[in-house]
């Protein structure tokens, strides 16, 4: 009788995140800039942050808030733009003043096995760097492919 009032949902391991977190930085170093990372679980919990020394304080909840959207909808938030498009100017100036909305990239959703165990959102540097850190923070799981030959 109990069972029938829950559900069980995978979450990403604090291992896992703190992976991803530490390849993030480490990409973020090659690439020459100080940002914000973060992890979430697949309820939108922080599970893992790191503020590297002299990263915009701002972007702390730019980078856990663009987590939370990848997270809360499953789509990286560099597609956001493209994806209200296609919806009504409601929706489209609506869904933008939600808060801890982003719609813009750097936060990227943890699927495996087509479960959504969390969300890593990157801030601090070019849109197009926080991007690719985000993506080094997947690599670093094995849930895409290093797109340099690795």
């Amino acid at each position: 009788m109990l069972d029938s009032l829950m559900v069980s949902q995978p979450v990403i391991r604090t291992e896992a995140a703190l992976r991803a977190v530490g390849a993030a930085v480490a990409k973020a170093v090659e690439l020459g800039v100080r940002v914000n990372v973060a992890v979430v679980d697949a309820a939108g919990v922080q599970a893992a942050f790191v503020r590297m020394t002299g990263a915009p304080l701002h972007s702390m909840d730019i980078a856990t808030d663009k987590a939370y959207t990848a997270v809360s909808f499953g789509l990286p938030t560099g597609q956001w733009q493209e994806a209200l498009a296609q919806h009504s100017a409601a929706v489209r100036q609506g869904l933008v003043l939600r808060p801890r909305f982003v719609g813009f990239g750097g936060g990227r959703p943890i699927v495996v096995e087509g479960a959504r165990i969390g969300g890593i959102g990157v801030s601090g540097g070019s849109e197009q760097q926080d991007e690719i850190i985000a993506e080094a923070g997947l690599q670093a799981l094995g849930l895409i492919e290093d797109q340099q030959g690795g």
